[in-house]
């Protein structure tokens, strides 16, 4: 389980699908959900910003956090994106073995 990662992206509202759609098909990821509304509160340039936007979940391993990083910042509209990862400590088997064979075919 230690070789599987939670990966966190915020992008804007009508960039969610599209993004989650591609890092799957390029096996960035075997599965990312989207949480279709979040409201944001950041700093930016100084200032307080708010924005709409939504939360992909992509659940990868840990060769792919890289990939996944570098088509984040390069397919992107932000000049940085969040994308921050965590590892799986527990979890089915059976899903994180799911998570390994669908990454690990592209």
């Amino acid at each position: 389980m230690e070789n599987v990662r939670v990966v966190y992206i915020s992008v804007p509202r009508d960039e969610a699908s599209k993004m989650a759609r591609r890092i799957v098909e390029e096996r960035l990821a075997a599965c990312v959900n989207i949480l279709p509304k979040i409201e944001s509160f950041y700093w930016w340039e100084g200032k307080i910003e708010r924005d709409e936007e939504s939360l992909l979940i992509a659940k990868t391993t840990q060769q792919k956090i890289e990939k996944l990083i570098t088509f984040v910042r390069d397919n992107h509209p932000y000049p940085v994106p969040e994308v921050i990862a965590f590892p799986l400590s527990e979890g089915l088997p059976d899903y994180i073995n799911y998570v390994i064979d669908e990454t690990g075919k592209g």
